[in-house]
C-alpha cells in the first residue's frame, strides 16, 4: 500500500507530492465538474470495489460544467483522495474571473465556459479556494516496478489539450517536462481532455482517465474512471444523470452541458481534433 501521508516538495515552480509505493488495486479519476451525483457513484464504487481513498487520485477540476461546485467539492474533500490540481483550482485559488481551460477565444467552448464559471465563483467558499491552493500540481507513486506522474493535462501547460490522436512528439515532449520535475517516469496520468483513453509510446504509457462529470462525447450518459490493477482498464461509471441535469435547470445552466449529461453528446466539438468529430 502507500504510504500513509505523502511527502511533498517543490520543484522548479511545481509542487511535487510524492505518494509511496503501491501493491494493491488504484482508482484514477479525473474532472468530477461539480457533479455531485457521479461523485457519490464513484465513492459507492470505490467501497464495491474494496479500494480505499489513499489509493484514489483525482486529476484535478473537481468544479467546473455542473450545478453543484461547493458541495462537490466538500464530497471529494470528505472523500479524502489526492487531488491534483486542475486549471479551475488555481484559476479559482487566485481569484480568477477566467477560468483559463484553453480553449480558442472565440470557440463556442469559450463562450459557454462564461456561464458555468461564473456560476462556480458565486458558490465556492472562501475555505474550499484555500484548499484548491494547497493541490499538488504532480502526484508521483511507484506500483509494479513502473513509477507513475500525475498531472491535470500537461506538464508544459495545464490546460493543454492531448488527445489519443496527438503525435508521437507531442507526448515526448509531456514526458521530458514532467522527467524534468521529477526524474524518470514510466506512465503518465492525466485528464483534462475528458477522453479516457491509453496510448503506448516506446516503453512508457500515457493514461487519459477520462471525466465523471461530464460523458466522453459517445452518445452515453456514462462516465469513466480507470482502475490500475496490473495493466490499466477503463471503466465506465453509471450514475443518476437525471438528478445531475435537473440540478443544472434549476440553477439556470442550460448553455447546453445540462443535455449532454443526457444525451451523451457534448453541446460543441470546437475543442475537439477535426478527425474526432461526429460530424
Amino acid at each position: 500500500m502507500g504510504s500513509e501521508r505523502g511527502i511533498c516538495k517543490r520543484g522548479i515552480g511545481l509542487k511535487i507530492i510524492d505518494l509511496g509505493n503501491f501493491n494493491a488495486p488504484m482508482l484514477l479519476f479525473g474532472g468530477p465538474y461539480s457533479n455531485l451525483q457521479a461523485v457519490n457513484a464513484l465513492k459507492d464504487v470505490a467501497r464495491k470495489l474494496e479500494i480505499p481513498t489513499g489509493h484514489i487520485i483525482c486529476t484535478g477540476d473537481v468544479v467546473a460544467y455542473c450545478a453543484d461546485a461547493e458541495a462537490t467539492v466538500q464530497a471529494v474533500r470528505t472523500f479524502g483522495c489526492t487531488v491534483v490540481a486542475g486549471n479551475c483550482e488555481k484559476q479559482l485559488a487566485e481569484g480568477s474571473d477566467d477560468c483559463a481551460c484553453g480553449f480558442d477565444g472565440n470557440s463556442q467552448c469559450s463562450i459557454l465556459a462564461q456561464g458555468w464559471y461564473a456560476h462556480v465563483r458565486t458558490q465556492i467558499s472562501d475555505d474550499s479556494r484555500e484548499w484548491m491552493a494547497t493541490c499538488p500540481d504532480i502526484a508521483v507513486f511507484t506500483k509494479g516496478g513502473r513509477r507513475y506522474a500525475v498531472i491535470h493535462g500537461g506538464a508544459t501547460n495545464i490546460s493543454r489539450f492531448i488527445w489519443p490522436v496527438s503525435n508521437a512528439a507531442t507526448f515526448i515532449e509531456e514526458f521530458k517536462a514532467v522527467e524534468a520535475a521529477v526524474g524518470s517516469v514510466d506512465t503518465i496520468i492525466a485528464g483534462h481532455s475528458g477522453i479516457p483513453f491509453i496510448q503506448n509510446i516506446d516503453q512508457q504509457q500515457w493514461i487519459n482517465a477520462g471525466a465523471i462529470g461530464m460523458p466522453p462525447n459517445d452518445g452515453s450518459p456514462d462516465t469513466n474512471f480507470v482502475v490500475l490493477d496490473g495493466a490499466p482498464r477503463i471503466h465506465r461509471l453509471t450514475y443518476d444523470f437525471e438528478t445531475a441535469r435537473q440540478a443544472m435547470e434549476n440553477a439556470g445552466l442550460t448553455q447546453g452541458y445540462h443535455e449532454a449529461l443526457t444525451t451523451g453528446l457534448w453541446p460543441s466539438e470546437d475543442s475537439l481534433p477535426p478527425s474526432m468529430r461526429r460530424s
